[in-house]
């Protein structure tokens, strides 16, 4: 079965990150997600521009930017100035009083438009957004923090999220708390990708390619 994988580089070692990046993309993981929090938006701060631009100089793999800040579209273009054409950009609808303008700037730079929704945050809310999005980012836990605990309602709202897939022309995306059996039950669903962080990809103790070959070879 065939799904993409997406290291949170905010659960990387930045003791070295150079080398997480080389055995991260050596190893196999299709892409790198790249979590930027203001403080304000989440009550934390994880990567910076600085972080980002950095990781987007040393792969050649896409970028997925995941933007938890308030009103992105007052900074929109320090992030678009330092992507490639073909790296994805999530906004959280609720952070912009109109996040459509946001995803115009994203789709007129080259970039892939995505919104991640919180687990409080219903499809209803999003509907019409659905339709000018390449990506939806759903997460599993609420936005801010690594190594949180799954909420299982979330699962109901991916069901929901599924059946308007194919006709609004999006894919669905995981965020948070992903564990293999959460791979074994929603990948066959039509969940197309995972953000791995501290459940199960950093801090094993063992080689990345290892691990993600292991993902690769989960049992469906």
């Amino acid at each position: 079965m065939n799904f993409e994988l997406t290291a949170s580089m905010m659960c990387a070692y930045y003791g070295n990150l150079e080398q997480e990046v080389r055995d991260l993309d050596a190893g196999g993981i299709d892409s790198f997600h790249i979590d930027i929090m203001d403080g304000r938006y989440v009550p934390n701060y994880a990567m910076s521009l600085n972080d980002m631009r950095y990781i987007r100089a040393a792969t050649s793999k896409p970028l997925d930017v995941h933007l938890m800040i308030e009103h992105p579209n007052n900074r929109i273009q320090l992030f678009l100035d330092h992507l490639h054409p073909g790296d994805t950009v999530y906004i959280h609808p609720e952070a912009e009083y109109h996040p459509s303008t946001t995803l115009q700037a994203i789709i007129d730079a080259g970039m892939i438009p995505g919104i991640a929704i919180n687990p409080g945050t219903s499809v209803e809310t999003v509907f019409e957004m659905l339709r000018i999005v390449d990506k939806v980012l759903v997460m599993s836990v609420n936005p801010g923090n690594a190594g949180q605990m799954y909420l299982p309602y979330v699962g109901h709202k991916i069901a929901k999220l599924l059946a308007f897939k194919d006709e609004m022309g999006f894919a669905l995306y995981w965020d948070g708390a992903c564990s293999a059996d959460r791979i074994q039950e929603f990948a066959p669903k039509g969940v197309k990708g995972f953000v791995l962080g501290s459940t199960l990809l950093f801090g094993k103790g063992r080689p990345y390619g290892e691990i993600l070959q292991d993902i690769r070879n989960l049992k469906f």
